[in-house]
């Protein structure tokens, strides 16, 4: 049986490519000796205050994001600002998505995942090490 453990980081004042690295290392187990690629050792990952995460260069206004439908020719494009005022947990969502193996094993990796737009979360009876003051 595994043993998983529960990391929180804030968002707050940091990027996002760097937060999402964190948070896939974590989330696929990469951080332990006994990593293997096959197998499922990762822990949780909470982040608190999505809201507040910034992007570097121009992403502020030039990143979209693309809005599949089901109907040809209706797909469109949100922007960064848009997204970030409506569904800040998605940003940090999307781009760790993005970093896990696109396979059964990184679906149940993302579900790990918690991320939440204010300070607040529903996790403390976890006990959760908090990464910034780790180091």
């Amino acid at each position: 049986m595994i043993k998983r453990k529960w990391y929180k980081l804030s968002a707050k004042g940091k990027t996002l490519g760097r937060l999402a690295t964190r948070a896939s290392v974590i989330l696929m187990g990469k951080d332990k000796v006994d990593y293997r690629a096959h197998e499922d050792k990762g822990d949780f990952f909470i982040v608190t205050d999505a809201a507040e995460v910034k992007v570097s260069g121009k992403k502020e206004t030039a990143k979209k994001y693309f809005v599949p439908s089901i109907y040809p020719g209706n797909s469109r494009f949100v922007s960064y600002a848009k997204v970030k005022n409506d569904k800040p947990e998605f940003i940090i969502y999307h781009a760790v998505k993005g970093m896990l193996p696109k396979n059964k094993l990184g679906s149940r990796m993302l579900k790990r995942l918690k991320v939440y737009s204010g300070s607040e979360h529903p996790h403390a009876a976890q006990e959760p090490i908090d990464l910034e003051n780790k180091k």
